[in-house]
């Protein structure tokens, strides 16, 4: 039963997330915190912190780990299936038709619709993990890494992985 649970945690963000990037973390949390409870909303931080520090889609890394988690090395391969499933089936079976229609006002208008929902997701993420972060961290500790990714990132001009390690350090040696 547990291979069926993950392979649906997986297949709905995979279905309903756009191209399987960061506007599917917030199904892939509220499947994998809210409604099976295989982690705290911590924990998600945690692995979506190390899924963004590694090259690739986010949602196949965080379906192999959680997958993992929840069912050992089967339930991290129905994960990543379950995650790349629905993609692979439309880009085999829609392939043609989107090729006809690239360049036609009907594409263009699917295209801007999309984006506000794109938008709206990432929204969600970033509420829900400030609101996680000052539960969790305190906020001095998440505001004063707010402040010091933004003058790495937009002032010194560092790269957004070095970013990420350098908040993993910080959390490592100064929070809890």
């Amino acid at each position: 039963m547990i291979y069926l649970e993950i392979f649906l945690a997986f297949l709905i963000p995979g279905i309903l997330g756009y191209g399987g990037g960061p506007s599917s973390i917030p199904l892939v949390e509220r499947e994998v915190v809210g409604t099976y409870e295989w982690m705290t909303t911590a924990e998600f931080a945690e692995v979506l912190a190390l899924g963004n520090a590694l090259p690739g889609p986010i949602l196949t890394k965080m379906g192999a780990y959680i997958g993992y988690e929840a069912g050992g090395v089967f339930g991290s391969i129905v994960a990543i299936s379950a995650s790349v499933l629905p993609s692979l089936l439309l880009m085999i079976f829609l392939a043609a038709v989107l090729y006809k229609l690239k360049g036609t006002n009907k594409f263009s208008m699917l295209t801007l619709l999309i984006r506000p929902v794109i938008a709206i997701l990432l929204g969600v993420i970033v509420f829900d993990f400030l609101f996680s972060s000052l539960e969790v961290s305190g906020t001095f500790h998440t505001f004063f890494l707010i402040g010091l990714s933004f003058v790495l990132l937009q002032i010194v001009k560092i790269h957004p992985a070095l970013v990420i390690v350098i908040g993993l350090l910080y959390g490592a040696v100064f929070i809890r």
